[in-house]
């Protein structure tokens, strides 16, 4: 696979399960909500893709190293797996109760990094679960810190 379309898989994927998880996680805890849990997602689906696709592109036009298809290449793949990873998200929130949904969605997230993760470990031939272990760990540390602040929110709105 060409290094442009590993770049922009590798950052819309992680990007995808990160953003969205903490999200999803953060507005659960403030709202429960269904409709504004899934208008979040959403919104990370389209704007943060096309914010995230526009920050590879200028990120790799800066880099000056290569030919602007490449440059393109990057941005259609993070754009396609950033859209597409968080969209899945929204399944089991249209599908589930609420509850369910969100412990199936951070699990789900947790397995895509995972398998990312061994990817990655695989090609750079390094123990997959230092590289797993490292991702999930941050991917928890997102989703806890959503929860609490999901939390303070909702405390802060009923004057506790």
């Amino acid at each position: 696979m060409k290094s442009s379309w590993k770049t922009g898989l590798s950052f819309g994927l992680t990007s995808g399960v990160i953003t969205t998880l903490g999200l999803l996680v953060g507005l659960h805890a403030g709202t429960h909500s269904r409709n504004v849990v899934l208008g979040g997602i959403l919104t990370i689906a389209v704007a943060d893709a096309l914010s995230d696709a526009m920050g590879i592109h200028l990120a790799e036009e800066s880099k000056n190293s290569g030919p602007a298809v490449h440059v393109w290449e990057s941005t259609v793949a993070t754009f396609l797996a950033k859209l597409s990873i968080a969209l899945t998200f929204a399944v089991p929130v249209l599908l589930w109760p609420l509850q369910a949904a969100v412990l199936a969605s951070v699990l789900w997230g947790l397995v895509l990094l995972a398998l990312l993760s061994l990817f990655v470990a695989r090609a750079q031939r390094i123990p997959p679960w230092k590289v797993i272990g490292e991702h999930v760990l941050i991917a928890l540390f997102v989703v806890a810190v959503s929860h609490y602040l999901g939390d303070w929110v909702r405390g802060f709105q009923e004057g506790h």
